[in-house]
């Protein structure tokens, strides 16, 4: 084989594409070795996959064959609200081992890092961009705008990273029906995505970004009706490790011809589903703020 695979999905809500993704890679996907690889791991799953999702708040949003729970869904959504930026390390300092960036860092302060200065830790950097706000604004001005981009590359940093962001870019941009009702559509790109243990999380982070942090506020200033429409995720390597493909098959793959569509996903909006999702905020937030206070945050 000389060519890495295209593939291409769609579904109506998360938990069908997300589903219909990681089948279309286990059928048709390559393998590949990887920098991560430790001896006698077998190859990775590997392809460029496509995944557009018509309606990313319509039910069933959750599938049941992701590696994690609901209380790993909520700290995630904070997290992409950024309530972690203070978690990331003094460039300059070997010993600090935190976090290289936040992915919202990258896009409410694009162009500043931590950098040690005496002895103690300031923010540094030639310039900060807040792409939040700029996306926002520029949508409230002009719905049709094709300008409306976050990136987070940062070449300076990123190409001697050994971790570099996953995420690469998300781009906005509005369509009206004729009730007047907008629909804030948006193509996501990411570099590197691990379809088996990050891919739903990274997914479901980003239509809940969209919605409180995107389309919430444009709809505040702009007082129009602001909903979702269509997710589409681009993975340049879409993947599952070789160490995770037993693991894969025994909770997915192995049971597609034993279990209904039904069987493995949950809706969202179920009052139980619900409460999961939000009865460990408290515990979270707390968890959060002891380690803000630690790092200064």
């Amino acid at each position: 084989m000389k060519n890495i695979p295209v593939l291409c999905v769609r579904g109506v809500s998360l938990a069908e594409a997300y589903e219909k993704a990681l089948i279309s890679l286990y059928k048709d996907g390559t393998y590949f070795k990887t920098q991560y690889d430790k001896e006698g791991d077998p190859l990775s799953l590997d392809c460029t996959m496509n995944i557009t999702i018509d309606s990313p708040m319509a039910d069933p949003m959750i599938h049941k064959a992701f590696p994690g729970g609901f209380a790993d869904l909520r700290e995630y959504v904070y997290e992409l609200q950024g309530l972690k930026d203070s978690w990331t390390k003094n460039m300059n300092d070997p010993a600090d081992t935190r976090w290289e960036y936040t992915y919202h860092g990258r896009m409410h302060d694009y162009g500043r890092w931590k950098e040690k200065v005496g002895d103690g830790s300031v923010q540094a950097g030639s310039f900060s961009v807040d792409q939040i706000e700029h996306v926002i604004s520029k949508l409230v001005a002009q719905p049709f705008t094709r300008q409306a981009q976050m990136i987070t590359w940062m070449p300076n940093h990123d190409l001697e990273c050994f971790d570099p962001p996953c995420l690469q870019s998300l781009w906005y941009r509005i369509l009206e029906d004729d009730d007047g009702v907008q629909w804030l559509n948006c193509n996501v790109r990411f570099r590197s995505n691990d379809a088996w243990g990050a891919s739903f999380m990274n997914m479901f982070g980003f239509i809940m970004f969209n919605r409180e942090v995107i389309a919430d506020e444009v709809a505040k200033r702009s007082g129009k009706r602001v909903e979702l429409g269509r997710l589409n995720w681009h993975a340049d390597s879409y993947h599952i490790y070789g160490k995770d493909l037993e693991q894969a098959n025994s909770r997915l793959f192995g049971r597609m011809d034993s279990t209904e569509f039904e069987d493995r996903i949950y809706n969202f909006q179920d009052e139980m589903i619900q409460e999961m999702y939000h009865e460990e905020e408290a515990h979270i937030l707390e968890k959060i703020e002891k380690m803000n206070e630690k790092y200064g945050g």
